[in-house]
């Protein structure tokens, strides 16, 4: 039986090549970004991964966008459940941080991201922490780049999702 997309999505990842020479570790890896609506993001992996001048640290890298993809689906979820809850939310930050470390098989990988939401609602109607957790486990299982992945998700000050 063939399973019918319910959309899709694309990127468009471009590089070129800078310099004369194309060896072994010694080329820009700089690239750019291109999605649907027009923006492009200059790409660059780590400099933690590839040293400069052949990474540039102004350049969003994998690993970041990964982090933050993930982050990003958790508050969009997070916030249509809070409005559907008529939870009025006046900010909503996140500082997520990802951890690259060896995983199961020995390969490197993004094994565990911490989300440290911080939720600031409208003084006349606030959740209590029980239903802030709820709200964030809910998201949690909502969230379709949580569902994609096997990275484990710990948001920050409740048990591990």
């Amino acid at each position: 039986m063939v399973k019918l997309a319910m959309s899709e999505h694309i990127a468009v990842v471009q590089w070129q090549r800078n310099e004369a020479k194309f060896i072994d570790r010694q080329y820009s890896r700089e690239h750019v970004w291109k999605f649907d609506g027009g923006a492009e993001i200059l790409a660059s992996p780590s400099p933690h991964v590839v040293p400069i001048p052949y990474s540039n640290p102004a350049g969003v890298d994998p690993e970041e966008a990964f982090i933050a993809s993930l982050s990003s689906c958790h508050m969009l979820w997070f916030l249509a459940i809070a409005a559907k809850k008529k939870f009025l939310v006046n900010s909503y930050q996140d500082r997520a941080i990802g951890l690259l470390s060896k995983g199961e098989n020995g390969q490197l990988a993004i094994t565990r991201v911490n989300l440290h939401p911080q939720i600031i609602f409208a003084e006349d109607n606030l959740p209590t922490a029980k239903q802030i957790e709820e709200m964030h486990e809910e998201a949690h299982r909502s969230c379709f780049i949580a569902n994609s992945v096997k990275t484990e998700i710990i948001i920050e000050g409740l048990r591990k999702c």
